[in-house]
């Protein structure tokens, strides 16, 4: 079975969302432990709960934003037959400035790091809608 280059940023991505699930349980075990937390005090809209608890989780729900874009942009260039060189450069480098954001947001959480990183990888995802907007169109346009 051949592989699709493309996918692989996109299994990346994957892992990356199954780590930071993983740590986000790790976290809001221990933090609830340690803090003896009563498990009804535990949700995401208590400003009470330590910060870790709640940045883990925002972190996790940042995965399931913008990323829906990039997991259907690989999957419309692979029925399409477009993931060429670009498309898979810009891909790990849309997967990059993801792992780089979810370092920042749930290591030292630097407010203007986060945003750049979250900035870069967004121009990166919006690239990458661009180019395939352009090309079907053109594509349509030369059909008729």
């Amino acid at each position: 079975m051949q592989v699709n280059t493309i996918l692989l940023p996109v299994f990346g991505l994957v892992l990356l969302t199954f780590v930071v699930w993983l740590q986000m349980y790790v976290v809001r075990f221990n933090a609830a432990r340690k803090n003896k937390i009563a498990i009804d005090d535990l949700t995401p809209f208590n400003c009470n709960l330590p910060r870790a608890f709640i940045t883990s989780g925002d972190n996790l729900r940042n995965l399931f934003e913008l990323p829906v874009l990039f997991y259907l942009a690989a999957v419309l260039l692979l029925i399409l037959h477009r993931d060429d060189a670009i498309y898979v450069w810009l891909a790990w480098a849309y997967f990059a400035l993801r792992c780089l954001h979810s370092f920042i947001h749930t290591t030292y959480n630097r407010v203007s790091h986060r945003f750049a990183v979250y900035f870069l990888s967004s121009l990166v995802l919006w690239a990458i809608w661009l180019r395939l907007a352009l090309q079907v169109l053109s594509a349509s346009l030369s059909d008729h």
